[in-house]
C-alpha cells in the first residue's frame, strides 16, 4: 500500500514530484597531461556543457577524475544530457569515459563507475 505523503513532505522527502534524478560519470586524462590543460578541459566542461545545460556538477580528481551531475534546480536529468556529457567527453579525446543510468541522488546509491 503506497503511503500518502503531503506535499511539504513530499518536498523535503525529494519524492513524487520533488525527486531528482542524477548520474555520475568519470574519466581519465592521458599519463603527462598539464594541469593548464586539465583546469583548461574542465573550465571548457562548465562553460560548454554543464552550464548552457542547467547542470551542476560536482566532482574531484587529478588524471583521474569522477563525480555527480545533477540539475541545478529541482528535477530529473534527462538521457539526452547523459548524451551530451558523454559525447564531449569523448570528442575530447579523454579515456575510460563512464556516465552511468540515471538514479535518485537522494535515495538510491550510485552504481559503480
Amino acid at each position: 500500500m503506497a503511503v500518502q505523503r503531503s506535499r511539504r513532505l513530499r518536498k523535503k522527502m525529494h519524492l513524487g514530484e520533488f525527486q531528482e534524478l542524477g548520474f555520475s560519470v568519470s574519466w581519465k586524462f592521458a599519463a603527462g597531461t598539464s594541469e593548464a590543460d586539465i583546469d583548461a578541459t574542465l573550465d571548457a566542461f562548465v562553460d560548454e556543457v554543464i552550464e548552457p545545460n542547467g547542470l551542476a556538477y560536482d566532482g574531484s580528481g587529478y588524471l583521474q577524475w569522477e563525480g555527480l551531475i545533477c540539475l541545478q534546480k529541482t528535477g530529473k536529468c534527462t538521457d539526452e544530457q547523459r548524451k551530451v556529457v558523454r559525447e564531449w567527453l569523448e570528442a575530447r579525446q579523454l579515456s575510460d569515459v563512464k556516465v552511468t543510468e540515471l538514479f535518485d541522488v537522494w535515495w538510491d546509491e550510485a552504481a559503480e563507475i
